[in-house]
């Protein structure tokens, strides 16, 4: 069977169009894979953990805030005396925001995971501002006073939104260890656990999801993982005072 045309010249185009082809599609899965690298982008810098020889460590949480799981999570850090950071989401604090001021009055760090929670892939400079800008305003009006970081949803960056960051000196904060993206893992709060303490280390950034309804296994994880690196020696900070560890 033939499988090239039978003329010189009509070879060579078809050779060269499936290079072509070839290149184009690795060049679309290399861009897949830098998009959720959490370790580089390509403006500025991002965070996934800190190097650092002392034993802290950042509890921080996606999504929300939601009543289905802010009340059960504050309860948890409040009885174990533990600040975590928040990265929540603008539509989730406009709808919610007692929420959002109650996460701020129990002493917690908020975090902004834009708006809408849309993937920050291919996207223009005016919907990253957008996303950006209407979210910090949100949690400046939660009564969040510090330094806002910011988190990509799912972890997805490219070009529009490392520039925007870079360009206004605002912090991207990945993570160095998150079970819920595990389903064996996730379906179990005795798995999450057992997955998180396994893989901390000094000035590790933990991620969970725990705010909406169908996440009880991850709310239910929370109070064992901290009693347990508490017994190993592990003090928890929020990411802002995480990164003053920064080599130390």
């Amino acid at each position: 069977m033939r499988v090239l045309p039978s003329s010189r010249r009509a070879r060579k185009w078809t050779i060269i169009s499936l290079v072509a082809l070839v290149v184009l599609v690795a060049s679309l899965f290399g861009l897949q894979a830098l998009s959720s690298a959490r370790t580089f982008q390509f403006f500025g810098g991002l965070t996934d953990r800190v190097d650092t020889s002392q034993k802290v460590v950042a509890l921080t949480f996606d999504d929300g805030p939601d009543p289905a799981g802010a009340q059960q999570l504050l309860d948890a850090l409040a009885k174990a005396q533990v600040p975590a950071t928040f990265y929540l989401i603008g539509r989730d604090m406009a709808e919610y925001p007692d929420l959002a001021r109650d996460l701020v009055k129990a002493g917690h760090e908020l975090g902004n995971h834009t708006y809408s929670h849309e993937r920050m892939v291919f996207v223009t400079p005016g919907f990253v501002a957008g996303e950006v800008e209407r979210t910090d305003e949100l949690i400046r009006r939660a009564g969040y006073q510090g330094e806002i970081t910011f988190r990509p949803p799912n972890g997805k960056k490219l070009l529009a939104l490392p520039y925007y960051l870079d360009e206004h000196n605002r912090k991207t904060i990945m993570w160095d260890v998150e079970p819920n993206s595990y389903p064996d893992v996730d379906a179990s709060a005795e798995r999450i656990v057992d997955f998180t303490v396994q893989r901390v280390r000094p000035g590790s950034i933990i991620l969970l999801h725990g705010m909406y309804a169908a996440r009880e296994q991850s709310r239910l994880a929370v109070t064992p993982i901290i009693d347990r690196l508490k017994a190993d020696g592990y003090r928890f900070v929020t990411v802002s005072e995480l990164l003053t560890y920064q080599g130390k």
